[in-house]
């Protein structure tokens, strides 16, 4: 135990002195406070373009009635459809060219490509000048039809065993994205730690002189350790640098002071539940791939050899997070998704997806058992692996050898 200690310390120890640490531990807050304020910044009118919309009507059923928005104003120039295009200089400016018969087709003309949001705010206003046209040459009254229109909002209401809550779809949706995302991401950069100092500890050939002092799996259990550690230290210090970098910023930008807000009051009394499960799906997760990571980087001379051996590994969990971020998030109690959830190979990044929308006890319970089995169980794998790959050198390696490697006797 107090070698793999040692090891831990040692591993630990060299990469949080490394720059790289340093640097991406200060620059990864920073870079997500400055994308909340550029956000922010983009979501006010500062940055409106402002729009005249030339309409040449032949229906004679629209002309004057567009009503001029914030950014957009319409004109109704006396001119023809020939004559007007020639006019239209500005590549802010567009034209818009009404048929005789509206059931054809109506043009946008413009010297550039117009948004979506504006191509859509103009065939809004056109259906709906139709519409009340339609309803009047029916009889309808269309002043008494808007007075009568009800605006409905449905306002999400969770009951509890403490009561009713309040809840927020919106940060439900960002707590299951984030927390997929970022074990996903962590699973791999930092796996890829372990799989690293395994490579160059091998073909620098230190490793002969290290396994004479330790056992192998001593070894290979105080590198994913130390590795785990220093993402652990990287992740709460990221955690906290942002906060405190948002609240400084959120000073000066109400718009993310005020999202920010709403977040952590949707959070309410959830917060340390869910990050209680993050915090465990991160380690357990971790663990699990990172020995996989390790008989890896055990079997290769060189990290361009992985690719073979990396894909089969990894593909379950790009699967997973692709589903997550497409389907999963929308049907968190389907089959599919609580399959995925219990399977530790894909586990940790489908469950985060679950855990906002309240996962039954069971499931969880279930979940995180096979994930501790799953790491166990993986680990020995891995460390029959290593103890032998550790120490081959020149030999191309395949899975027949992988093998014959864990079943060779000690």
């Amino acid at each position: 135990m107090n070698k793999i200690l040692l090891i831990i310390q040692r591993e630990y120890v060299t990469r949080v002195r490394k720059k790289s640490f340093i640097i991406m531990t200060l620059l990864v807050p920073g870079l997500f406070a400055g994308m909340f304020a550029v956000i922010a910044y983009v979501a006010t009118d500062k940055d409106k373009t402002m729009h005249v919309v030339s309409v040449i009507d032949n229906s004679g059923s629209f002309k004057g009635k567009f009503h001029d928005e914030k950014f957009i104003k319409y004109a109704y120039p006396n001119q023809s459809l020939a004559s007007a295009k020639t006019a239209l200089k500005d590549e802010d400016d567009l034209l818009l060219n009404i048929p005789a018969n509206i059931k054809d087709s109506v043009q946008l003309f413009a010297r550039k490509k117009s948004t979506l949001a504006l191509a859509d705010n103009i065939q809004g206003q056109m259906n709906d000048i139709a519409m009340g046209a339609s309803l009047v040459k029916a009889g309808i009254d269309t002043a008494n039809l808007h007075k009568v229109k009800s605006n409905i909002v449905i306002k999400p209401t969770e009951l509890t065993a403490a009561g009713e809550k309040n809840t927020s779809m919106g940060a439900t949706y960002a707590l299951s994205f984030s927390g997929a995302v970022l074990i996903y991401l962590s699973l791999f950069i930092y796996g890829a730690q372990v799989m690293r100092g395994v490579i160059e500890e091998k073909t620098s050939r230190i490793i002969e002189v290290i396994v004479s002092s330790v056992k192998p799996f001593q070894l290979m259990m105080g590198k994913i350790i130390g590795v785990g550690l220093v993402g652990l230290t990287q992740f709460v210090l990221w955690i906290g640098l942002t906060a405190l970098i948002s609240h400084f910023v959120g000073h000066n930008a109400s718009g993310v002071n005020s999202a920010l807000n709403n977040f952590v009051h949707n959070l309410g009394s959830d917060a340390g539940y869910e990050l209680g499960c993050f915090l465990f799906y991160w380690i357990t997760g971790f663990l699990f791939y990172s020995a996989l990571f390790a008989a890896v980087g055990s079997a290769v001379d060189s990290e361009t050899e992985t690719q073979q051996f990396m894909f089969p590994i990894t593909l379950p969990l790009l699967f997973t997070y692709i589903l997550s971020v497409s389907y999963l998030f929308m049907v968190p109690d389907s089959p599919l998704a609580v399959w995925l959830s219990m399977i530790p190979l894909s586990a940790p990044v489908a469950m985060m997806v679950r855990i906002p929308f309240h996962v039954p006890a069971w499931q969880l319970a279930v979940s995180m058992g096979l994930m501790i089995v799953g790491f166990i169980f993986t680990t020995y794998v891995a460390a029959r692996i290593y103890r032998v790959g550790i120490l081959m050198y020149g030999k191309k390696t395949s899975y027949k050898e992988l093998v014959k490697w864990f079943f060779y006797k000690e």
